[in-house]
């Protein structure tokens, strides 16, 4: 049997090492000159760099599960820490907020009890919401934005403006004002209402390249695969045919503007383009400052306030103690922002205020600076959004991606279980008996779509 991967990211990838592992012949046609979607390595300033400062956590078990899959040990790869999230800057007070390593779930209600910077009835407030969402089963009924959950549930102050309001621009990059609160839940259920584990942050220690795309690529090709880097797909043929080539499946996983010119072509997957048409999008900024080695932070990961308009940054990760990069600091802006309107240096010299500011101190000039903006960096996750299903109406043709993966935002971690369902999806096709199989495909002829709330 022989599966074609369209697009070589994160979920292409995990589909093509999932059937690989099972013994189809994979093909990856990739249109960049190298792996990793919106998750790849870039070069700057003679240094490896990712194109974006990920961040992952202890509950994505499944990308975590795959690296080993493939030799990439996270144990390595990935700087394991509690969850800590500092805002020195903050006012009134300065909030701090770290989860001990308890057993679940006394790790969270002690971390919200002992957090500074916040009052006595926030964090009453804060604990109360939590076991209301665990009572009701992580499910809110109709569907709402972040922004009116949080109001709804008496969510306010200093808890909300550090806590909350940034776990929702980090997972789903979309201000509350506009994110899906189930999808916020959803996340909420499987870090802060799982295991204590499962809210560690896994800060990369090397760059992404290393942590999935370059060993998943050596382990397709040591069972008999091909990745074609530099080769754009412009059309599946009925088949499915792909640049000229017959294969018994093909997975569509590239980003959702791109899936819907590839299924637009065809009558038996046009509703499913126009939904994927409609999407809307969020940027993400990254930019990098390489200072003096001597400047570090006091913490990995740190909050920067953002209240005023002049204040644009929202994280800021010291590249040195994670990766060994001495100096080297990457800015996190997520969502739309006033840092849009900002050209390269005037933004990084904004960021470099208000880091001086959120350290109190005056830091020497930066020596250089790379600021790269991923204008479609994620879908908006808006409330009830259509989210297409893996199988298609077109025989064979399958889709995988972020966007796919119904009960999650945009992440690395909805990417990777979008591949492992195609490709499950495909295995379990073949498994079929011949006539069941063609039944199965006629069940299937109209779109079929999950929705939220």
């Amino acid at each position: 049997m022989r599966a074609a991967i369209i697009g070589g990211g994160w979920a292409g990838l995990s589909a093509a090492v999932e059937l690989a592992k099972a013994g189809v012949r994979v093909t990856v046609f990739e249109a960049a000159k190298q792996l990793g979607g919106r998750a790849r390595s870039v070069e700057v300033q003679g240094q490896r760099l990712d194109n974006g400062q990920h961040i992952l956590v202890g509950a994505y078990r499944e990308t975590l599960r795959l690296m080993q899959e493939v030799g990439a040990d996270p144990d390595r790869l990935l700087k394991r820490l509690p969850l800590e999230l500092s805002f020195p800057a903050s006012q009134p007070l300065p909030f701090h907020l770290r989860l001990p390593r308890l057993p679940s779930p006394w790790h969270l209600a002690a971390g919200l009890l002992a957090a500074r910077g916040a009052s006595l009835s926030e964090k009453i407030s804060a604990v109360r919401f939590m076991r209301f969402l665990q009572g009701a089963a992580y499910r809110i009924g109709e569907d709402c934005t972040v922004k009116d959950l949080l109001d709804r549930h008496d969510q306010r102050g200093s808890l909300r403006r550090h806590l909350w309001e940034p776990l929702c621009l980090a997972a789903l990059n979309t201000a509350p004002a506009q994110a899906s609160a189930q999808i916020f839940v959803h996340t909420l259920r499987d870090s802060l209402g799982s295991g204590r584990a499962a809210t560690d942050l896994l800060l990369p220690a090397a760059d992404l390249d290393q942590l999935f795309p370059t060993a998943a690529a050596n382990f397709i090709r040591a069972r008999g695969g091909e990745i074609r880097v530099s080769t754009r797909v412009e059309a599946i043929d009925v088949g499915p045919g792909i640049r000229g080539e017959s294969f018994d499946h093909a997975v569509v996983a590239v980003g959702p503007q791109h899936a819907a010119a590839l299924l637009v072509r065809h009558a038996e997957t046009i509703a499913s383009a126009q939904l994927l048409a409609e999407y809307a999008f969020e940027p993400i900024g990254t930019v990098y400052c390489g200072y003096p080695p001597q400047v570090r932070l006091p913490l990995p990961m740190l909050g920067l306030e953002d209240r005023a308009r002049a204040q644009v940054g929202q994280w800021v990760f010291d590249r040195g103690a994670l990766c060994g990069t001495a100096g080297v600091l990457a800015f996190v802006l997520s969502g739309h922002g006033a840092w849009e309107e900002l050209d390269n240096a005037a933004l990084a010299a904004t960021l470099h205020r208000q880091l001086a500011a959120t350290l109190d101190r005056r830091l020497p000039a930066f020596l250089w600076y790379q600021v790269i903006r991923e204008q479609r960096a994620t879908f908006c996750c808006r409330p009830n959004l259509r989210r297409p299903s893996v199988r298609t109406a077109l025989a064979g043709c399958w889709l995988a991606g972020d966007y796919v993966c119904a009960e999650y935002p945009a992440t690395l971690e909805a990417a990777v279980r979008s591949g492992v369902a195609a490709a499950s999806e495909i295995l379990l096709s073949e498994s079929l008996p011949v006539a069941r199989r063609a039944s199965a495909a006629g069940d299937n002829s109209a779109p079929q779509f999950l929705r939220h709330g």
